[in-house]
């Protein structure tokens, strides 16, 4: 059977240099690699947020971004010591405010920005922890 290593998103965007000083800034992500073409374009970087990895591409090559296309399906969800404070500081760095940070029914406090670059960050901070049985009760209850 085939080991698993690891797993990471890799975000496509418009511009991937923009979008990496906007993760810094955001985030407090850290770059630990970045290669381009020969036209400068990166096909791939490295950030970590956290202690996580995140790939970083510009768009091309097959690759589409989430601007080019309408949007994305897909949501990256940090858990965060202060989700009103990382908020801000997305807000502050260019997202936009998706769902505006709040107590949630699974005992957290969560809201959702959009990024610059068309992909959608949950910043969610756990503040109950409850058993799984009763965050369903509070959900279906909304």
């Amino acid at each position: 059977m085939i080991e698993i290593q690891n797993v990471y998103p890799k975000l496509v965007v418009a511009d991937a240099a923009a979008a990496i000083d906007f993760y810094r800034s955001a985030f407090g992500a850290r770059e630990t690699a970045r290669y381009t073409d020969s036209a400068g374009k990166i096909v791939h970087a490295e950030v970590t947020i956290g202690s996580f990895t995140v790939g970083v591409k510009d768009e091309g090559y097959g690759d589409v971004a989430p601007t080019s296309l309408g949007g994305t399906p897909v949501m990256m969800a940090l858990d965060v010591s202060d989700a009103d404070a990382t908020a801000e500081a997305a807000v502050n760095s260019g997202a936009r405010v998706i769902y505006p940070v709040s107590d949630q029914p699974h005992g957290g406090r969560a809201g959702r920005v959009a990024d610059p670059f068309g992909h959608q960050w949950i910043v969610s901070k756990r503040n109950q922890d409850l058993a799984s049985a009763e965050v369903q009760e509070r959900v279906a209850a909304m």
